[in-house]
């Protein structure tokens, strides 16, 4: 009897899109995103009527200060206190902050002050939101499942920007930015039921084993009796990242890749666009052709959970994106470019998300917070640094140059992924 129960087979793992408890975060995942959207469009409403340029420019950029500089911390913090309860507390701050903003646009006219102060704190709690997000997959699934869910996740994320900006657009013009406000922040408390629903299990054992791990890689937490300051906590999650055989190596790519994908990707295609004369509407275009692609990807990966030699294929897809952002320049209409973004946003949505599986699966589950708030920094932080940087080189050399120099630098995050065998030969768990 003892030898039928020990070769019992296992119950079969349950798909990450068959999963309720998944779809519960991923409803809350997909309301907060479209929220996100509609927050935007609303606070760049709200600061346009405000009637100054500088002034809406101040605005935009205000929320990035404290994002970059709290988003380390946020990683701490999430993984000190658990990612689920630090998710449902950023996202009902967000939700109560949008809504008061809503109402007092009720009773009376924005100003430029009021909006640089709700951004502040706006960008405060997605400084804390972001890493736990980042973390929360591992305990509400299987390892097995996280490529699917990273998949899952991408979808919802440009399923969102379809969603959100149209969204906002209409509530700007049927209620101007109150009512655009007030819709953001119902789509933030929404997500808030469903994120109370989800059932959290226990932190995974690490990915790598720790006798696998290069020596002292700090890829172990204190001992309980040990004090530990949230300091201490921030450099050796540093140092788990720097020493480990394929955290370094990722945080790499991202830092390189981002910092030339993001400049000709966001204002570079805006510049383009005006510049050969094709107008908001061949904006649209080229922009809703890398999201279709980008979603294409991040659907395949869902469905399918993984793909044979994840590493080598991510840094493969980050040329191929590199080789269209140069074509991108040189293309004569419409047409063919929204073709290439189409290609750009398929090849990038593949390779971001396949990245984002393999710092789930090797990362220690007890310092993912941590991990995910310094690839999250390069992404929202760093790399928009480029911006002004980009419009001045466009201004003086033009977009062909531009974006060329743009694809080198993502091509050299590529090569730079290529040059670690461990990355190279990277496999998602099955």
């Amino acid at each position: 009897m003892t030898a039928a129960v020990a070769d019992a087979p296992e119950a079969p793992e349950r798909l990450a899109h068959r999963d309720p408890n998944v779809l519960r975060w991923l409803g809350a995942y997909t309301a907060s995103m479209i929220g996100d959207s509609v927050y935007f469009m609303a606070l760049a409403w709200a600061a346009a009527r405000t009637g100054s340029a500088a002034g809406t420019g101040l605005v935009l950029a205000a929320g990035s200060i404290p994002r970059a500089l709290l988003l380390l911390g946020g990683g701490v913090l999430a993984d000190r206190w658990g990612p689920r309860r630090v998710v449902i507390g950023s996202d009902t701050a967000r939700a109560l902050v949008v809504l008061c903003l809503a109402g007092a646009l009720v009773l009376t006219t924005p100003t430029v002050g009021t909006l640089v102060a709700v951004a502040l704190v706006f960008g405060a709690v997605d400084a804390l939101f972001l890493p736990a997000v980042g973390a929360l997959p591992p305990r509400i699934t299987t390892t097995g499942q996280l490529a699917r869910i990273q998949g899952l996740r991408g979808l919802a994320a440009r399923g969102a920007g379809i969603v959100g900006a149209p969204l906002g657009g209409v509530a700007v013009a049927a209620g101007g930015p109150a009512l655009a406000f007030a819709a953001a922040g119902l789509l933030f408390a929404l997500s808030l039921p469903l994120l109370l629903r989800v059932r959290i299990g226990p932190l995974p054992e690490p990915a790598v084993p720790a006798e696998r791990l290069p020596h002292d890689t700090g890829a172990r937490a204190p001992s309980a009796g040990q004090p530990s300051t949230v300091w201490h906590d921030l450099v050796d999650g540093l140092r788990h990242i720097r020493r480990h055989p394929l955290l370094g190596p990722l945080m790499l790519v991202i830092a390189v890749s981002e910092l030339g994908f993001i400049g000709p990707l966001n204002l570079g295609l805006i510049l383009l666009a005006k510049e050969r004369g094709w107008g908001a509407a061949g904006m649209g275009w080229i922009v809703a052709g890398f999201a279709a692609g980008a979603a294409s990807a991040a659907l395949v990966l869902a469905v399918r959970g993984r793909a044979p030699r994840a590493g080598l294929v991510m840094c493969l897809t980050v040329f191929l994106g590199a080789a269209g952002i140069a074509a991108l320049a040189h293309v004569p209409s419409v047409a063919p470019a929204a073709a290439i973004a189409v290609l750009v946003g398929l090849f990038v949505g593949l390779g971001g998300a396949l990245c984002g599986a393999l710092v789930q699966t090797s990362a220690d589950p007890a310092y993912l917070g941590r991990v995910t708030s310094v690839s999250t920094l390069f992404t929202y932080a760093v790399a928009p640094l480029s911006y002004p940087v980009t419009g001045a080189a466009v201004a003086l050399w033009g977009t062909g140059p531009v974006f060329a120099a743009g694809a080198a630098v993502c091509a050299a995050g590529g090569a730079a992924g290529l040059a670690f065998a461990g990355l190279r030969r990277a496999e998602l768990p099955r």
